[in-house]
C-alpha cells in the first residue's frame, strides 16, 4: 500500500483538502516508500511561460504536469528502484503539478460547476501524468479517466452530483 504526500501553498489548497486528497490516494499505487508530490498555484503569465518553456506550446493552459520516474505506470514502486531518489523524510518525489488557478476559475464557470471540483479535477489530473497515465488516445483517455474519476469518487465528487456536472 502505497502513502501519499502532498506538498501546496494552503491558502489555494487548504491543508485539510490535500489530507483528504492523500487518503483518497493511499493504496492506489503499491509502494513500500511515502510518495511526494508537489503543487504549485499560478498565474496566466506563469503558465503561459511554462508550457511554452517545456512543450513549446505559447499559451495558457489548464493544468502541467512534471513527473520525476520513467515507466512506473501500473507498477509497484519500491525504495530500492530509487535509491538516490528520496528526500531527507525518505519520501520519494513523484513529480510536480503546476494549476492556472485564473483558467481553473473561468473552466468551472465554464461547465456548470463549483472552483472546488474543478480545482480537485485538475490535481487529480495531474497527479495521473505524474503517475504515467496519459490521454494520447481514446483507450489512454478512458483509461485515464477512469482512475480520476476513482479518486474524485473517494473525495465525494463525481459526475453530475451538486458539485457540478462532468467536463
Amino acid at each position: 500500500m502505497s502513502k501519499f504526500l502532498i506538498d501546496c501553498d494552503d491558502e489555494i489548497f487548504p491543508a485539510d483538502n490535500a489530507r483528504a486528497l492523500e487518503r483518497a490516494m493511499d493504496g492506489f499505487v503499491a509502494s513500500d516508500i511515502p510518495l511526494l508530490i508537489e503543487f504549485s498555484f499560478v498565474d496566466e503569465e506563469e503558465i503561459k511561460r511554462l508550457n511554452a518553456q517545456t512543450r513549446g506550446i505559447d499559451k495558457v493552459t489548464d493544468v502541467l504536469s512534471y513527473p520525476t520516474l520513467d515507466n512506473i505506470k501500473g507498477q509497484p514502486i519500491r525504495a530500492a528502484d530509487f535509491p538516490y531518489d528520496t528526500d531527507e523524510a525518505g519520501n520519494l518525489l513523484i513529480g510536480s503539478v503546476a494549476v492556472c488557478i485564473e483558467r481553473a476559475k473561468e473552466q468551472a464557470k465554464e461547465y456548470g460547476h463549483s472552483f472546488e471540483r474543478e480545482l480537485h479535477y485538475l490535481l487529480v489530473h495531474g497527479i495521473m501524468h505524474c503517475l504515467g497515465y496519459d490521454h494520447m488516445t481514446d483507450g489512454e483517455r478512458a483509461e485515464m479517466r477512469e482512475k480520476e474519476e476513482l479518486i474524485l469518487s473517494k473525495l465525494g465528487i463525481t459526475r453530475g452530483d451538486e458539485k457540478g456536472e462532468e467536463q
